[in-house]
């Protein structure tokens, strides 16, 4: 045949079936069906395209010399070919499991920082990535947790990648939570993310991690967008989007744990003798400070007169010995309440 563009090894016996099977009207055996089956099987994997290989089949079908026998000829061509692309698409889908087996192990591996550096750069490529320059990610979260293939993830990685075509972006999902790591030189990317993730998850929060450089820098983003989340629920902090260069303040606080449960402990500890028990206070001090110590403003957020708010904030000066409406102690006061939310004090204690 002329102006072939697969090879003619998957179309082996193939027309000498189609002569004995008419000549005898039978349909195809098992065994037959079975070696179609192989053949396209072997087609797919060799990567030829399936239009060409149909084409193949019914030109060798005109071969067969027309007989009153045609009809069986024709059903006959339809087993074949059937056979033959069933053989090709399960290959295909077989490749395709493989894939997302690679894709899904590569994830794994350089979100939680596993494998060799330099191999897991080469392997990057594959997928999109240049492991060599600087990344940031990414982290949603919803009411519901998320997978490759649901349908959330599905439109946000469609929207992404159709406004940022040919950009180097990687999107997936990792215990149920959305990600998207992109270029540090292109914040345009994860800002987009977060309004289609924030939009898709019905009102979820997203993090967005620093830029670092080299394989492990997605790791170091990854990690601290992860954070930025777990503060979020942890402080009550307002806003879908959290930036972690915003919140380095929380990880400097904590880096010495002991000495901010020692904080906490000698100035809010005595709390837990006024009437209502710690938390209480550490509600009314936390509405206190949000509020730009406006006592106003602080009544109003804790649904209490402002009389109400006034005689506990003098309680807490005279448990505590600290006023809040003195700058000197009012910072001492707000570190130990904001470290009292980190450690989740009084409901575990430091």
């Amino acid at each position: 045949m002329a102006d072939r563009e697969t090879p003619e090894s998957h179309l082996a016996g193939y027309a000498g079936i189609l002569r004995d099977a008419c000549a005898t009207g039978r349909r195809l055996t098992r065994a037959e069906l079975e070696a179609r089956r192989a053949d396209g099987e072997r087609a797919a994997e060799a990567g030829w395209p399936l239009r060409a290989l149909i084409r193949d089949h019914l030109a060798a079908a005109r071969t067969v010399e027309p007989a009153p026998a045609s009809r069986p000829l024709l059903a006959v061509v339809e087993q074949a070919v059937d056979a033959f692309v069933e053989g090709y698409e399960r290959a295909q889908h077989q490749a395709v499991r493989q894939e997302e087996a690679a894709r899904r192990e590569f994830i794994d591996d350089l979100l939680y920082g596993r494998s060799d550096l330099g191999r897991l750069a080469e392997r990057a490529e594959r997928f999109g990535l240049r492991l060599s320059q600087a990344h940031a990610v990414a982290v949603a979260s919803g009411s519901e947790p998320y997978g490759d293939g649901y349908p959330v993830a599905r439109g946000i990685e469609s929207a992404v990648l159709t406004r940022f075509a040919g950009r180097q972006i990687l999107l997936t999902t990792k215990d149920g939570r959305l990600i998207c790591v992109a270029p540090g030189d292109q914040p345009d990317v994860l800002a987009f993310f977060a309004k289609q993730a924030y939009a898709a998850t019905d009102g979820g929060k997203v993090a967005i991690g620093r830029s670092h450089p080299g394989a492990g820098g997605v790791v170091h983003s990854y990690e601290e967008a992860l954070n930025a989340l777990d503060l979020a629920e942890r402080m009550g902090l307002d806003g879908p989007v959290l930036h972690a260069a915003d919140l380095l303040v929380y990880p400097v606080l904590t880096r010495d744990r002991q000495a901010m449960a020692d904080l906490v402990e000698n100035v809010l500890g005595p709390l837990r003798n006024g009437r209502g028990g710690a938390q209480t206070f550490i509600d009314t001090l936390t509405a206190y400070f949000d509020s730009g110590c406006v006592a106003t403003e602080a009544a109003r957020r804790l649904s209490l007169s402002v009389r109400a708010l006034t005689y506990r904030l003098e309680r807490i000066h005279s448990l505590t010995g600290a006023d809040p409406a003195d700058p000197v102690n009012r910072y001492t006061l707000q570190t130990a309440v904001i470290g009292a939310r980190l450690l989740d004090w009084p409901d575990t204690e430091a």
